[in-house]
């Protein structure tokens, strides 16, 4: 076993690593940028290594700089963590080339599974059933049309090398497969260099479910049942559970099997996660894999009783899984919010700033996975994601029910945050009744009263709006807004003051 563990990340998943690299007696190293110096996941690392400007492009992306700083440590392996370089097959052959270990799988099996048309070709191999739509990507609009007319409107144009709903257009006439195949094709080169896209069926109101695997270099690979992640906005989960309220066993097994022959087509190693669409016929479609550890990977872990990160660490120092298939066992709910620095009552625009005070939940069954702290400053420059709060129960209800209330103890202020949009969601009827799909949050929203603009440049400027409102009011009160009478703003008894 390695000694020290390079943690090529930042926020709350930097945290996470380290916490877990201390309770395995081994050193955890952060890197920062200039703008993270101050941050969560410095302190709680033994040492910590400068790597550059705010810009990602100069930091937290350059292979060099992070193999750079694993020499200066000293450290042995390195951990992507999730976003960044995590899914990039370039930094896990620089750290080979370097001498050092990787903590995720081969780079062959990232390059493989990382591309999208790649991967349903892998799948179909595996005996998994896809999305009606290509295997390659589409060499132009026309045979998009083509295409479309021959699968059925609706469908989706999506970047084959895309991640994060970026990348992704629904086009329900000729004219939306035009100028979607535009937009798909420039949002997926401006974020991923890869221009190219492929299409498929549209398959009306699923659900988004995944199967988190786990496999060693030895040939063993077992599914730790799923996740149901169907609450996303824009495309983004924000909210996750495990199990799925609409899963039988029969079912996970069927889906867990089939993820288990896909991952094993692939020669693949460490965590990973396979996700399918669901529909309302209870066929499931694959539709891709995620080649490192999930963000919603807490839920799993409570539901489980496995540590996830230890056992991607002992994977990557060549031991055999702790674990077999038989001892997976799926015990009570938890359901996972990803609490980020946006203002709902200004279409989600990014709410950067200095946090003024953090009041932290607690309780049997709550797990709070944050990178921030009261006092800290929330940069424009990365993912808004400021915390993931979780919790547990025997049941779904009793889950539901604890989450109601822990998101009314949790406060932050000094910026905005999704906070009282959870409040809401939680105790929406739909939500309780687990009667949701991947296109509910827009309905939601919509109902709310409050529309929703999927519109790239409407974000930009937002995004802009945000910065100069934070420079001219750098300590704007969240308590300020509340008189808007929003539903979200009532909600929960600390609802007034978010």
């Amino acid at each position: 076993m390695f000694r020290k563990v390079l943690i090529a990340n930042r926020g709350e998943i930097a945290v996470r690593i380290a916490r877990a690299c201390r309770e395995m007696g081994l050193t955890p190293v952060a890197v920062y940028s200039d703008v993270d110096r101050t941050s969560l996941h410095v302190r709680m690392c033994d040492e910590a290594i400068h790597i550059g400007p705010a810009l990602s492009s100069s930091s937290y992306l350059s292979i060099d700089k992070i193999i750079d700083a694993a020499r200066r440590s000293g450290a042995e392996a390195i951990h992507p963590g999730y976003g960044f370089l995590s899914e990039n097959p370039g930094l896990a052959e620089a750290v080979e080339r370097a001498g050092l270990i990787f903590i995720g799988p081969s780079a062959a099996a990232m390059r493989l599974m990382g591309s999208k048309t790649s991967a349903r070709q892998i799948a179909q191999a595996a005996g998994a059933a896809v999305v009606p739509g290509t295997v390659s990507a589409i060499s132009n609009v026309e045979e998009a049309l083509r295409l479309a007319d021959e699968i059925g409107y609706p469908v989706m144009l999506k970047a084959s090398a895309g991640g994060g709903g970026k990348g992704m257009r629904i086009a329900s006439s000729a004219e939306e497969v035009r100028s979607g195949y535009v937009m798909a094709g420039s949002e997926a080169e401006a974020a991923f260099k890869d221009s190219s896209v492929y299409i498929e069926r549209c398959i009306d109101r699923p659900r988004h479910i995944e199967i988190q695997l786990m496999g060693d270099r030895h040939g063993n690979i077992v599914y730790l049942g799923e996740r149901e992640c169907s609450l996303q906005r824009r495309h983004q989960k924000v909210v996750e559970e495990c199990p799925s309220p609409v899963i039988d066993a029969e079912l996970r097994r069927r889906m867990g099997e089939t993820a288990v022959a896909v991952a094993a087509a692939a020669g693949y190693w460490n965590a990973g996660t396979i996700e399918f669409l669901l529909d309302s016929a209870g066929a499931y479609y694959f539709l891709e894999m995620n080649t490192r550890l999930q963000v919603e990977h807490p839920v799993t872990e409570m539901v489980t009783g496995r540590d996830l990160v230890h056992e991607q660490i002992r994977i990557a120092a060549g031991e055999p899984l702790s674990f077999s298939q038989s001892d997976i066992v799926i015990r009570g709910a938890a359901i996972e919010c990803r609490i980020y620095a946006e203002d709902p009552e200004r279409n989600f625009m990014p709410s950067p700033g200095t946090i003024t005070k953090f009041d932290v939940p607690g309780g049997p069954g709550v797990r709070l996975d944050s990178g921030v702290y009261a006092g800290w400053n929330v940069p424009m420059d990365y993912d808004p994601l400021l915390a993931k709060l979780c919790v547990w129960a025997e049941t779904r209800p009793a889950a539901v029910a604890r989450l109601a209330r822990v998101l009314d103890e949790c406060a932050i202020e000094g910026i905005q945050t999704t906070l009282p949009f959870f409040r809401s969601l939680a105790r929406s009827e739909q939500f309780i009744d687990a009667d949701y799909d991947t296109g509910f949050i827009s309905r939601f929203l919509t109902d709310d009263g409050h529309k929703q603009d999927d519109d790239d440049v409407s974000r930009d400027l937002a995004a802009i709006a945000a910065v100069l409102h934070a420079i001219d009011h750098p300590s704007r009160s969240s308590s300020k807004a509340a008189s808007t009478g929003s539903r979200w703003r009532s909600r929960g008894r600390l609802g007034n003051n978010l």
